[in-house]
C-alpha cells in the first residue's frame, strides 16, 4: 500500500477562526469574525516539535494544503475550512458532516500532487497524513518545503512508537488546535472523545475479547494492522485482540501461514479503493489454505472504512461501531 509511505498539497485564502463552542458545531463562521479571532488569539509564538522537525509559529497558518483524508477531516472538524487552499488523496468518502465544506476545497490531485502542484496553490503550510506524503525522492520532502518558506506537519502516527495511540490522537488534535489558534475547539473535541471512549468501555466491561485479524489487502502476503498504530488500539477498545499485535509498526505484511496458525475468530476488512469488500471476502473464503481458520469457517467478518482506522477524528465513533460488530449481542448502539 504505497500511499502509506509517499506526499503533499495547497490552495485557498481566508483564515477561519470564527469562534465556536465545540468541535461538532457548524464551523463556517465569517471572515471578519475569523480575522478578529486571529488578532486576539493567545498562545503565539507557539513552538512545537513534530516528527523531528521543530517549528515556531508567530501566527496561525493561513493557506493550507492537506495530504490524505484523515488530516483533511481533522482540519474540517476543527472549523478550519477557510484555511484550506487545497487537498488530495481520499481513501473513501468524507463523512456526510464534512461533505459541504470538503466540496468547497480545491482538489489538487486524485492521489499525491507533485511538488510543483503544491507550490502553485501558494500554501504557507502543508499537512501530511502518511509518511509517504513527504517522500523526498518524489521532490516533496519536508526540507524542500522548508526551503520554499512553507511549514509542514506530519500526522504523528507515522513517527510515534511505544506509547498509547489514543493519547497520541488527543495530542495530535491538541497540537493542530494550538497551531491554528483554536485550542478551545481542540480541547472540546478531546473531552467529548474521552467521554465516548469511556461509554464504549463501560458497555464492553464484562465481555471476553475475540481474536481479530485485519485484512487490508494482499495476495501472496496479507497486509495487516500491526501493534503500533491506532488500528491496534481501536481493536482492543472494541473488545478484540489483534493476532498481529507483535508486528512493531502500524501496518505490515504477514504470511498466510501465520494467519492460519493464529486462528482469528473475526476478520476485519478495511474498506477502500477499487477492491470491494465482497471481492476481499471472496478471496479469503475461496483460499483452501484458510479453510480451517475459525473466522473463515464461521464466516465472521467485520468491515471498517480505512479512514476509521487511522489517526483522525473518526476513531472514537469507529471504536463503538467495531464493538457492535465484534460483540453483536452487546448493547453498543
Amino acid at each position: 500500500m504505497s500511499r502509506r509511505t509517499p506526499a503533499l498539497i495547497a490552495a485557498a485564502v481566508l483564515l477561519p477562526l470564527a469562534l465556536t463552542a465545540c468541535s461538532s458545531s457548524d464551523s463556517s463562521g465569517d471572515a471578519a469574525t475569523g480575522d478578529k479571532a486571529a488578532a486576539k488569539s493567545d498562545g503565539f509564538p507557539y513552538t512545537v516539535k513534530n516528527c523531528g522537525v521543530t517549528t515556531t509559529y508567530k501566527a496561525p497558518p493561513k493557506r493550507v494544503v492537506t495530504m490524505n483524508q484523515h488530516v483533511t477531516e481533522i482540519m474540517l472538524e476543527l472549523g478550519l475550512k477557510k484555511s484550506l487552499v487545497g487537498t488530495a488523496y481520499l481513501d473513501d468518502q468524507v463523512l456526510p458532516k464534512y461533505a459541504k465544506d470538503y466540496a468547497s476545497v480545491p482538489v489538487l490531485a486524485k492521489e499525491y500532487p507533485s511538488y510543483e502542484q503544491v507550490l502553485a496553490a501558494n500554501p504557507d503550510f502543508v499537512y501530511g497524513g502518511y509518511g509517504s506524503a513527504f517522500t523526498a525522492s518524489d521532490g516533496r520532502g519536508r526540507e524542500a518545503f522548508d526551503k520554499s518558506g512553507i511549514e509542514t506537519r506530519l500526522n504523528t502516527e507515522s513517527c510515534t512508537k511505544g506509547d498509547q495511540p489514543m493519547d497520541t490522537l488527543y495530542e495530535e488534535i491538541r497540537e493542530v488546535g494550538r497551531t491554528f489558534g483554536v485550542a478551545d475547539r481542540a480541547e472540546a473535541w478531546i473531552k467529548q472523545a474521552k467521554a465516548d471512549n469511556a461509554a464504549t468501555a463501560k458497555k464492553l466491561a464484562d465481555l471476553k475479547p475475540v481474536s481479530v485479524f485485519v485484512y487490508d489487502s494482499g495476495d501472496k502476503t496479507a497486509f495487516t494492522a500491526g501493534g503500533e498504530g491506532i488500528g491496534n488500539e481501536l481493536i482492543e477498545r472494541a473488545g478484540g485482540t489483534n493476532v498481529f499485535a507483535d508486528l512493531d509498526k502500524p501496518f505490515g505484511d504477514a504470511s498466510w501461514e501465520n494467519v492460519v496458525d493464529r486462528r482469528p475468530e473475526v476478520i476485519v476488512i478495511y474498506d477502500y479503493g477499487a477492491t470491494t469488500v465482497e471481492q476481499k471476502k471472496k478471496r479469503l473464503l475461496s483460499d483452501p489454505a484458510l479453510a480451517d481458520v475459525p473466522a473463515i469457517k464461521n464466516e465472521r467478518f467485520a468491515v471498517m472504512p480505512l479512514s476509521d482506522a487511522v489517526l483522525g477524528v473518526r476513531v472514537p465513533a469507529a471504536v463503538d461501531k467495531l464493538a457492535a460488530q465484534l460483540h453483536p449481542a452487546a448493547s453498543t448502539s
